[in-house]
C-alpha cells in the first residue's frame, strides 16, 4: 500500500478532488465543512484499478495554514499538485512545489482541476504550458499533467490509471526493523482509549508491541491497530496506521510525537545538517539566525550555525548546525523545512546527517565539513566508520539506531569497514573506528613519554593512572596494549618497551651497600625508611619497580630472593603440617612478629594461606 499527498491552492478544489476518487469528506472539522477551506490534514483512501489501496493524506493550502500542511507530509510516497484552471499558478503553488522538492518527494502527478468551469480551449492550453514551464524550472520534467472535473467526472478515471502507473514504479518501501509513525493525530476512542495516527516508515508494527512515545519516554503497549478502517495485526510501512495505545495517556502525546521501539531513537537539542536555500527567496540567511523548524509531523523554533559560511543567499547550499528550542526525536536521513517568521515563508530545507553530535562544532573547520560530507554522500562503510569516531567503542545496535539501517545493510557496512580497515571489532567492547583506535595509541605513547621524562627511574605508570589520565575504562587499555608492539604491561605497570632504568655509578654504589644490609639481616631487613636513608628514596622505589624488593607493607620489604625463601619456606611447613602461625614462622627464620605477620597478611590476601584464628592453613591459590 502506498500514501500520497495533496497540495495546493486553498480555492483548487483539493478535497472535492479527493471526495470524487474516494468518496470520503476530508474535510473533517465543522468550520472546514462551512468554509470550504481545509484547515487541518484530512484523510481518505481509495482503491485504483490495479487493486491496491492508496492511502492520501489532504493538506491545507491555504498560506495561512501551510505549517499544517508539513505535519502531514512525512512519510508520502508521491504527491497530487492541485492547480485550478480558473486560477492557474499561485504563489502557494510555487512554495508547495518546493517544499516537496525540499523533502525529496520527487513522484509527482500535476492535476488541472475545475476544468468544467472552463470553456476556452486555449485558455487550458495557456495553463497547460505554464505547468510545463514551471516543472522544468524545478527539474521535473517526467510528471504527467491530468486534467479533471469532481463536479463531472471528467479525467478521473485517467488519473486514478496515472495514479496505478506512477505507484507501480516506486522501489519497495524500506523495512528495516526500526518503525517510526510520526504523530499527526491524537484523540480518544470510547471504550478503547488513545489512538494516534501516521504514516508509519522503517519497519513493522504488531499488536502487542511495546512502543516509547519520543520525547518523553511514555512506554505503551499496542492494543489494537487499523489500516484503512480495517483492523490488522500487523502494519507495513508505507501505509496509514492508527494505533489504539495501552498504557499511555492522550495528554502525554501531541501531534509531531514519534512512537518508536525502545532504544532506536533519542531526542535532541543539536543536529548537523546540509541545506539547500530556495531560489526566490529575498534575504540571505545569517549565521545564528532563529528560525521554524519542521521535521516529520513536528516543529520547534531553532537557532542556525553556519559552519561554512556567514550567510547564505538563494539558491546556496551549506552546513548547519541546528539548536532546537526543544528536543525532538530525529534519527539521520530526515528531511526538515526552515522557515523564517516574518515575513512568514519557506526559506529552505535539508537533511539530518547526524542526529546525535554530541558537541558544538569551531565554525569554518575543513576537517569538520569533509566528516559532514562523509556522512552525506559516503558509502554505507564510511559512514559505519564516521559513526564510530568516538571516546570509546560502540555497541553494534547503538550504531544501527544512529544511521538508521536495518540488520542486512548494517552487516554490509561493518564487512565494508572492517575490509578497508577502517574500523576495529573489539571482542567484549563493541565497534571502534581505527581513527579513534589511532588517537588513543598516539594519546598513550605521548603520555608515557612524559611520565618516562619525567621520572627515568619509574619502570612506568599504573594502568589505573594511565587510564584515568587518559579518560578510558582499564579494557579498552589492554586492548590497545595487547596489540600495539611499541607498548608493555610489565608486571603493575604500562611502559614504552624501548624505556629501561638506568642508574649513575653513585646510585650502582648505594644499591651495593643496601644489598650487603640486607644481606647481613635477609629476615629481619632495614625498614623501607631506613633503605631510602641509604640509597636514596627514588633508588629504592626503581627496586621496588623492578621487583629486585619485595613490599609486604607500608614499613617493610624484602630482597626478592629472601622473600622467595620465606615464602617457600612456609609452604613447606604447611604441606608437612597442615598450618603455621606467626610464632613458628618467626622462629624458623630467626625474624620477629615485626616481619612474620606483615608476610602472613600479605599471603592471605594473595590467597596463598587462609587465616582461621591464630594460625594459616592453605588458600584458594595455595
Amino acid at each position: 500500500m502506498r500514501v500520497i499527498g495533496t497540495a495546493g491552492h486553498v480555492d483548487h478544489g483539493k478535497s472535492s478532488l479527493v471526495e470524487k476518487l474516494s468518496g470520503i469528506n476530508p474535510d473533517r472539522l465543522a468550520e472546514e465543512q462551512s468554509r470550504g477551506l481545509t484547515i487541518d490534514l484530512g484523510f481518505a483512501w481509495v482503491e485504483l484499478p490495479n487493486g491496491e489501496t492508496l492511502g492520501i493524506v489532504d493538506v491545507p493550502g491555504h498560506q495561512d495554514f501551510i505549517e499544517n500542511m508539513l505535519a502531514g507530509l512525512p512519510g508520502i510516497d508521491a504527491a497530487l499538485l492541485v492547480i485550478a484552471a480558473d486560477e492557474g499558478i499561485m504563489p502557494q503553488t510555487r512554495e508547495h512545489l518546493s517544499i516537496l522538492r525540499l523533502l525529496d518527494i520527487r513522484s509527482l502527478i500535476v492535476v488541472i482541476s475545475k476544468i468544467d468551469l472552463i470553456d476556452d480551449e486555449e485558455w487550458l492550453e495557456l495553463v497547460q504550458m505554464e505547468i510545463e514551464d514551471l516543472l522544468a524550472e524545478s527539474g521535473i520534467n517526467d510528471a504527467p499533467i491530468v486534467q479533471v472535473s469532481a463536479q463531472t467526472g471528467a479525467g478521473i478515471e485517467r488519473l486514478l490509471d496515472e495514479l496505478s502507473t506512477l505507484l507501480a514504479g516506486l522501489p519497495e518501501r524500506a523495512n528495516s526493523g526500526q518503525p517510526r509513525l510520526p504523530i499527526d493525530r491524537v484523540f480518544v476512542v470510547s471504550g478503547f482509549g488513545t489512538v494516534v495516527t501516521g504514516t508509519l516508515t522503517g519497519g513493522s508494527l504488531s499488536v502487542g508491541d511495546t512502543l516509547l512515545v519520543q520525547p518523553g519516554d511514555h512506554s505503551g503497549r499496542v492494543r489494537g491497530l487499523q489500516s484503512y478502517k480495517r483492523d490488522v495485526q500487523t502494519a507495513l510501512p508505507g501505509n496509514r496506521v492508527a494505533v489504539n495505545i495501552a498504557g499511555i495517556n492522550n495528554a502525554e502525546i501531541k501531534r509531531g510525537d514519534v512512537l518508536a521501539r525502545p532504544g532506536r531513537l533519542q531526542p535532541t537539542l543539536l543536529a548537523d545538517a546540509h541545506f539547500i536555500m530556495l531560489d526566490d527567496i529575498e534575504h540571505p540567511l545569517a549565521h545564528n539566525a532563529e528560525v521554524k523548524f519542521f521535521c516529520g509531523a513536528a516543529e520547534s523554533l531553532a537557532r542556525l550555525r553556519l559552519l561554512d559560511a556567514d550567510s547564505l543567499a538563494a539558491g546556496e547550499s551549506g552546513w548547519l548546525q541546528i539548536r532546537l528550542r526543544e528536543a525532538l526525536p530525529l534519527t539521520r536521513g530526515d528531511r526538515f523545512i526552515l522557515r523564517v517568521p516574518s515575513p512568514a515563508q519557506t526559506v529552505g530545507g535539508g537533511v539530518i546527517v547526524n542526529a546525535q553530535p554530541g558537541r558544538r562544532y569551531k565554525r569554518m573547520q575543513p576537517q569538520v565539513i569533509d566528516e559532514l560530507e562523509t556522512r552525506l554522500h559516503g558509502s554505507v562503510g564510511e559512514q559505519l566508520a564516521i559513526a564510530a569516531r568516538s571516546r570509546a567503542p560502540q555497541a553494534l545496535a547503538d550504531l544501527e539506531a544512529q544511521l538508521g539501517l536495518g540488520e542486512p545493510a548494517m552487516k554490509a557496512a561493518l564487512a565494508e569497514a572492517l575490509a578497508a580497515g577502517l574500523v576495529r571489532d573489539l571482542p567484549g567492547l563493541g565497534i571502534w573506528s581505527c581513527d579513534s583506535w589511532r588517537r588513543l595509541v598516539q594519546g598513550i605513547l605521548a603520555e608515557l613519554q612524559r611520565f618516562h621524562s619525567a621520572n627515568p627511574l619509574r619502570l612506568g605508570m599504573s594502568r589505573a593512572e594511565l587510564g584515568s589520565r587518559l579518560r578510558i575504562k582499564l579494557h579498552l587499555l589492554d586492548s590497545v596494549i595487547d596489540v600495539e608492539e611499541g607498548l608493555m604491561i610489565d608486571g603493575a605497570f604500562i611502559r614504552l618497551k624501548s624505556h629501561v632504568i638506568c642508574f649513575s655509578s653513585e646510585q650502582e654504589a648505594r644499591i651495593d651497600s643496601l644489598m650487603t644490609a640486607l644481606a647481613a639481616a635477609p629476615f629481619s631487613p632495614p625498614t623501607i625508611a631506613e633503605m631510602n636513608d641509604l640509597a636514596g628514596e627514588t633508588v629504592v622505589r626503581a627496586l621496588l619497580d623492578l621487583r629486585r624488593l619485595v613490599q609486604v607493607s607500608d614499613s617493610i620489604a624484602f630482597a626478592a630472593p629472601d622473600y622467595a625463601g620465606l615464602v617457600a619456606g612456609i609452604r613447606a611447613h604447611i604441606e608437612t603440617y597442615g598450618e603455621i602461625d606467626a610464632k613458628t614462622l618467626r622462629d624458623q627464620f630467626g625474624s620477629s612478629r615485626k616481619y612474620a605477620i606483615p608476610v602472613l597478611e600479605r599471603l592471605d590476601a594473595q590467597g596463598i594461606t587462609r587465616r582461621i584464628g591464630d594460625v594459616r592453613v592453605p588458600g584458594a591459590k595455595f
